[in-house]
C-alpha cells in the first residue's frame, strides 16, 4: 500500500469508529430504547420522534445482537450491555409464540399483533443469544442460540410446519444465504458440527442451485432444481442480497485460513452483483434489476436503500484482503464516500434509509418495521475492523 492508501483506510476506520459511537448507537439508545417494557422501538422520525410503538420483533434480536457485538468488539461499554440484556430479556418474555415460532410485531407491551410465515425473527433472536452470551458471561443463551438455531432447521426443513409463500415449489436464495451468518454467529459462543454442516450445505446450494453464469447473477428464488422461473418476479436480481452473500462466503473463507475455492466464489458473486448494481450516472447501488434486461416490476427497483450500500462496504475491504487487489480498494472509495455523502444525516445524526435514483432523500424517517439499528452499525463495527486487519500487516 501506497501513503495515500493507508491514510484513507485510516480516516475510513476513524469514520466507523467515531460514527457508531458518537451517532448511530447514541440515537437508538437514546430514542428507541424502552426504558419502561424493554426492547427497543424502531418507527423514529428524522430527529427520533417516535411514530409507532408497534415493535418489530427482527430488531428486538437484532438490537440486542448490534449492542453486544459492540460491547464484544468495540469496547466494554457496561450502558451497551444494559441495552442488550433489557432487549433479550423482552424477547424471551414476549417474543415467542406458544408453538415456537416467533412473532413478527408485537405491541410495546408485548402483546402479539402479527405473525410471519418467516424464520428470520428466529435467525435474529439467534444471533443475539449467542453474542449476548459471550458479553455477559452467561453460557446457557450459547445453549439457547444453538437450540433456536435447530428449531430454525427443523421449522424449514419440515413441509407443511410453515405456511408456502407460493404454491410453486421452489428455493429461495435470503434464508440460504442467511443461514451462512447465522450459523457463523452462533459458533462463536458454542461449537457443535451442525453448525459447519449448514455453512457447508448453504454454500454449497448458492453455487449449485442459485448461482447462474449464463446470467453473471444469484437469483433470488428458483425452481427445485435450480432453474429460472421466468416470471417478473423469478427474474428479479437483488445485488444488495448477492453483494451480502459474498462477504459472508468469505469470512468462512477466512475462518478456514482464506480458502481459495470460496474466495473465488465470493469474488465472481461480488464482481456480478457489482456490474447489476453500481448506478454509474448517480453512483450508488441500485435495489433490484431484472436478469433478461426487462423493466424490473418492484416500485422501488432503481431506488437506493440504506442496507445494500452497507454490505458493499463491507464486501469490498474483504475482498482487498481477501485477494490484495488494488481494485477493491477502489471500489470501496466510491460506495464509502457516496455512502456517507447521501445517507448520512449530518443534521440529526444516523442515516435516511431510501434515497430517489439521484440520491435525493425519498423520505427522510431514521427507522420503521424494516429500518433500524442493524445495518449501519453492523457495517461500522466490521468495517473498523476490517480496517485494522489492513493497517496492521502494513
Amino acid at each position: 500500500m501506497n501513503s495515500a492508501q493507508i491514510d484513507y483506510i485510516k480516516q475510513c476506520r476513524s469514520t466507523y469508529h467515531e460514527d457508531l459511537l458518537d451517532q448511530i448507537l447514541p440515537f437508538w439508545l437514546k430514542y428507541g430504547l424502552d426504558e419502561v417494557n424493554g426492547g427497543v422501538f424502531t418507527c423514529l422520525d428524522r430527529d427520533g420522534a417516535l411514530m409507532d410503538r408497534t415493535k418489530s420483533v427482527w430488531f428486538q434480536g437484532r438490537f440486542a445482537y448490534i449492542c453486544s457485538l459492540a460491547y464484544n468488539s468495540v469496547e466494554k461499554n457496561p450502558t451497551w450491555l444494559a441495552a442488550a440484556e433489557s432487549t433479550i430479556n423482552f424477547i424471551e418474555k414476549h417474543c415467542f409464540d406458544s408453538d415456537g415460532h416467533m412473532f413478527f410485531e408485537v405491541t410495546a407491551e408485548g402483546q402479539p399483533i402479527r405473525k410471519r410465515r418467516y424464520v428470520f425473527s428466529e435467525c435474529f433472536a439467534a444471533i443475539a443469544f449467542s453474542e449476548y452470551a459471550i458479553a455477559s458471561g452467561k453460557k446457557e443463551y450459547a445453549e439457547k442460540a444453538l437450540e433456536l438455531f435447530l428449531s430454525i432447521q427443523t421449522m424449514i426443513d419440515t413441509p407443511g410446519l410453515l405456511p408456502a409463500k407460493s404454491l410453486i415449489e421452489g428455493r429461495s436464495h435470503s434464508i440460504t444465504m442467511m443461514l451462512i451468518n447465522v450459523a457463523a454467529c452462533i459458533r462463536k459462543s458454542i461449537s457443535d458440527k451442525r453448525l459447519d454442516e449448514q455453512i457447508e450445505k448453504s454454500i454449497f446450494e448458492l453455487q449449485k442451485y442459485f448461482m447462474h453464469p449464463e446470467y453473471e447473477t444469484l437469483l433470488e428464488c428458483v425452481t427445485p432444481d435450480g432453474e429460472l422461473i421466468d416470471t417478473c418476479d423469478g427474474r428479479t436480481v437483488n445485488p444488495g442480497h448477492c453483494i451480502e452473500t459474498a462477504w459472508f462466503i468469505l469470512e468462512e473463507a477466512r475462518y478456514r485460513g482464506w480458502d481459495k475455492k470460496l474466495v473465488d466464489v465470493a469474488e465472481t458473486i461480488f464482481n456480478w452483483a457489482w456490474k447489476w448494481g453500481w448506478d454509474k450516472e448517480h453512483k450508488g447501488i441500485i435495489s433490484f434489476m431484472d436478469c433478461k434486461g426487462f423493466p424490473n416490476q418492484n416500485y422501488a427497483q432503481d431506488m437506493k436503500f440504506w442496507w445494500p450500500q452497507c454490505e458493499t462496504i463491507i464486501a469490498t475491504l474483504y475482498l482487498y484482503i481477501a485477494t490484495g487487489n488494488e481494485k477493491y480498494l477502489e471500489l470501496h472509495k466510491d460506495i464509502h464516500e457516496y455512502s456517507f455523502e447521501h445517507f448520512a444525516d449530518k443534521e440529526y445524526g444516523e442515516w435516511y434509509g431510501y434515497l430517489h435514483r439521484d440520491g435525493t432523500v425519498a423520505q427522510p424517517a431514521k427507522g420503521n418495521i424494516f429500518k433500524g439499528p442493524f445495518h449501519i452499525p453492523r457495517m461500522m463495527i466490521v468495517g473498523r475492523t476490517l480496517c485494522d486487519e489492513i493497517l496492521n500487516k502494513i
